[in-house]
């Protein structure tokens, strides 16, 4: 099973910054929008927000760490695309519902299809509902109110500034579906380092040492 988890965060949080620390032959990046990441760096990845795509991508790729950079916008995207042609009544709640299906499908494949060794990040931008709780941004209420996004992760990470660092959240404040597996971190923010992140969950899973004895 392979494992994905959710960053999410406004715009400018630190999401995609958080990439920085990793070497070009350390991480495979899958990137929506096709926008230029916030350093400077040689790394290669992939433009797309074909599902189809993606999930070959990601079965594919010879790093076991791989980034969806700005995975809200397969649901936009899809929207955005089909919602005028749709008409009215059902044929938008048929989009809406094929939307969720398809994220849906996504993260499944990840945790089903994919070997154990593989980490795939989610990158998303941040919501807050009616009761004030921050969220991931989604399209309808296919995958708020069946689905639950935050709920087919057992890491949700997010990315925000603390008096003027940026940092992750590891553990929800009460406001938050931030959270990780009791003992993961040692405390409830670390840097936004996703390298440092790998590492940690690689550690706690011991996925190196199920790597090496596979090879």
């Amino acid at each position: 099973m392979g494992l994905p988890v959710l960053v999410i965060g406004k715009s400018g949080s630190g999401k995609s910054a958080s990439l920085r620390n990793f070497k070009s032959d350390e991480v495979g990046i899958i990137n929506v929008l096709g926008k230029s990441l916030p350093f400077k760096n040689d790394f290669k990845y992939i433009v797309t927000d074909d599902y189809a795509k993606i999930k070959q991508a990601l079965l594919s790729a010879k790093v076991n760490t791989l980034v969806i950079d700005d995975a809200g916008y397969l649901l936009t995207n899809m929207f955005m695309r089909e919602h005028s042609t749709k008409g009215q009544g059902s044929q938008v709640f048929d989009l809406y519902n094929k939307i969720g299906d398809k994220f849906w499908e996504l993260i499944n494949y990840i945790q089903h299809q994919l070997s154990e060794e593989r980490i795939v990040y989610l990158f998303m931008h941040e919501d807050k509902n009616e009761f004030g709780d921050i969220k991931p941004k989604a399209i309808g209420r296919m995958l708020d109110e069946k689905v639950c996004i935050e709920g087919m992760f057992t890491i949700v990470l997010r990315a925000t500034i603390d008096n003027g660092k940026y940092v992750f959240k590891t553990i929800t404040n009460g406001f938050d579906v931030t959270k990780s597996p009791i003992g993961m971190f040692d405390s409830d923010t670390i840097d936004n380092d996703l390298k440092l992140v790998t590492d940690t969950i690689k550690k706690y899973y011991n996925l190196e040492e199920a790597t090496n004895e596979k090879n």
